[in-house]
């Protein structure tokens, strides 16, 4: 049985079943009974997800799965209820069917289970595509999106709405390039009904993991760490592209609720919180007018009930999800008097301190260095945007904190917890961190944290890549042999190991110089070009390494004491196709970036440098010429 912490319906299942003794007593008689968490072990939930979809055309958590004695599946589905319903038999009448087959026609089971091998192994290969990497290929999938996107609510087709932040990411990009504004509308304004929208937290911040509506109303309670450290990320950029207050303050709701809830004191971040808390699904989260009216004074409360759509009715089984209804999105919020805005902010605030009161989700305090290198870049990211030294130091105590704890000679864990690492990392947990620790060079300038994504990277090629086909598979060299050697290239929740790692590729070229790296990066999106036509909104990671691509190489360095106006100015500036550096002086970095050699500071002053493919234009050293040659690079790429 594989799940995870914030699974509602593993909950379900586990009291309904798992928990009844006479379940367990027919569970104990005819099965060896193994229980997987699905975030640790993502390589074995891989293989029997991929053999559920197959048998039932569909999957999910709790996923169940019957195997023979050498690991091959041979009946599964996802929930299975202890009576019968929903055209389910019960979960007893299943195990008891299960196990007179296994012992009266074990043949024919282990037959069709190494039928079914075959075609999981014949679904694992993946073919070199001969689709051109270029800009039509970009056009088509921006095609693509524009017509699964929601014109009403936002976001990407009907419910369940899930954020779809990778391809919102890339409709900033392909904006950027092209200069389109519907891209641009599209990826607004479905970040403005999410933040306005019962998936986000207006009192304390922070975006559940999905809505079961169109319209972003009812989520799914559970926060996921690698959902907000996405979203953080976006918002930001939305905030640098449109200069809106409203991004720049939702994400940092998002980083201050990622840093009172899910940072431990070791410097890592925490994996996820419950949806359900006292056995309720949401109960943390919703309010009635009633308990609005005793916490607050009636003015306080009748504005904050009508800003927040909060009715006797209720909008969630007889409570109430906060939110903002279109006619507040629609301008009554911003036509709020000071007086009006200061007691909104004092209600928000005497009711977080009242919620706290409440018993609080679960939360799952193991560490993932996947999801910590997610969120390493979010903070790092942070940092640098927002000019703060306090983000700034949260992502060097976690980069600390990875590197430090979560390897073993050279080699990463996949996870944390109570001062214990263990399992071996998988592609995902090196490009991610890699991916962190890159952003974490651009804010500092620190060259050791390129030294070490570029030695993730390296041990990425030596230890995962497929030498016969190319493509990282899911697991190194050395992992425990499983009945299939997966290779990922889906963007599902989470970036894939393989769409990330070929933008962690692709940066470390142009920082170093070392086309190898760009090859490696061209082979897998070669790889993933022939699916993502069919399915870009599958495939958002990849398109943005695409975009990496298609642009003119450019880079951008920064020389001078840190903070100083030209840093600021490219801080505060969307530049998604170039690679930026920042150093004292030079000689700080050019042992590690080739193209620092030769750079120097103008008369001591702050210098910065733009360049193309690393030839550089004159040195800026004003804030007004830097921008001319930052507008100059910028028009050169649409």
């Amino acid at each position: 049985s594989i799940g995870y912490s914030a699974c509602h319906w593993c909950h379900v299942m586990e009291h309904e079943s798992f928990e009844d003794e006479a379940t367990a007593a027919i569970m104990n008689e005819h099965f060896v009974n193994i229980k997987v968490d699905m975030e640790e072990r993502p390589d074995i939930d891989q293989i029997y997800m991929s053999f559920v979809q197959l048998t039932t055309g569909r999957g999910g958590w709790p996923m169940n799965v019957f195997l023979t004695p050498d690991k091959l599946p041979f009946f599964g589905g996802t929930y299975f209820p202890p009576t019968p319903r929903y055209g389910m038999p019960a979960f007893q009448q299943i195990l008891v069917s299960v196990a007179d087959a296994f012992r009266e026609r074990n043949d024919e089971i282990r037959n069709s289970a190494l039928d079914i091998l075959g075609e999981l192994r014949r679904t694992a290969v993946t073919e070199f595509s001969h689709v051109e990497l270029n800009p039509v290929l970009l056009d088509s999938a921006f095609e693509s999106m524009s017509r699964a996107y929601d014109a009403v609510n936002g976001g990407f087709g009907s419910a369940p709405k899930f954020p779809s932040t990778m391809s919102l990411d890339l409709l900033l990009r392909y904006q950027h390039r092209t200069g389109s504004e519907r891209a641009l509308s599209m990826a607004c304004e479905s970040a403005k009904k999410m933040a306005a929208g019962g998936i986000y937290d207006h009192l304390g911040g922070g975006f559940h993991r999905y809505s079961v509506d169109a319209q972003w109303l009812v989520p799914h309670f559970e926060k996921m760490l690698y959902d907000n450290a996405q979203l953080i990320r976006l918002y930001l950029d939305l905030y640098l592209v449109t200069g809106e207050r409203l991004f720049s303050r939702t994400a940092v709701e998002t980083l201050e609720y990622v840093k009172r809830e899910m940072l431990d004191e070791s410097g890592g971040f925490y994996s996820s919180q419950d949806a359900d808390s006292e056995g309720q699904e949401g109960k943390f989260f919703v309010w009635s007018p009633s308990e609005i009216n005793s916490v607050l004074s009636e003015t306080e409360a009748d504005l904050f009930c009508r800003i927040y759509d909060v009715t006797p009715e209720g909008n969630f089984e007889g409570s109430n999800i906060l939110n903002l209804t279109d006619s507040i999105q629609a301008g009554e919020f911003t036509q709020l008097t000071a007086d009006e805005r200061h007691r909104l902010d004092n209600a928000r605030r005497q009711l977080f301190d009242h919620r706290e009161s409440r018993v609080k989700p679960f939360r799952d305090e193991k560490i993932l260095t996947a999801w910590n290198g997610l969120m390493l870049a979010a903070y790092a990211q942070a940092a640098s945007v927002l000019d703060s030294a306090e983000y700034l130091e949260i992502a060097e105590k976690n980069a600390e904190f990875l590197l430090g704890s979560l390897q073993r000679d050279g080699t990463l864990l996949r996870t944390w917890k109570d001062g214990n690492a263990k399992l071996d990392g998988y592609i995902e947990d090196y490009a991610n961190l890699a991916d962190g620790l890159l952003e974490l060079f651009r804010t500092t300038g620190t060259t050791r944290y390129l030294d070490e994504a570029r030695r993730l990277a390296d041990v990425m090629i030596a230890e995962f890549w497929d030498e016969e086909n190319g493509g990282f598979f899911f697991t190194a060299n050395d992992h425990e042999e499983l009945i299939v050697r997966n290779k990922n290239f889906f963007d599902n929740a989470v970036p894939s190991g393989n769409s990330a790692g070929a933008s962690v590729l692709l940066r470390l070229s142009r920082l170093t110089g070392d086309a190898r790296y760009e090859r490696y990066a061209l082979t897998v999106l070669r790889l993933s070009a022939a699916q993502l036509r069919s399915y870009p909104l599958g495939f958002g990671r990849a398109l943005s390494a695409i975009e990496l691509t298609v642009s003119p190489p450019k880079e951008i360095l920064i020389l001078g004491e840190k903070g100083n106006t030209l840093e600021r100015r490219v801080f505060t500036s969307y530049l998604p196709n170039s690679i930026v550096c920042r150093a004292d002086t030079a000689d700080d970095s050019a042992t590690a970036i080739p193209i620092f050699e030769g750079r120097a500071l103008i008369d001591e002053n702050p210098t910065a440098y733009v360049c193309e493919n690393f030839v550089c234009g004159l040195p800026a050293t004003s804030p007004e010429t830097l921008d001319a040659q930052l507008a100059k690079q910028s028009s050169t790429t649409k």
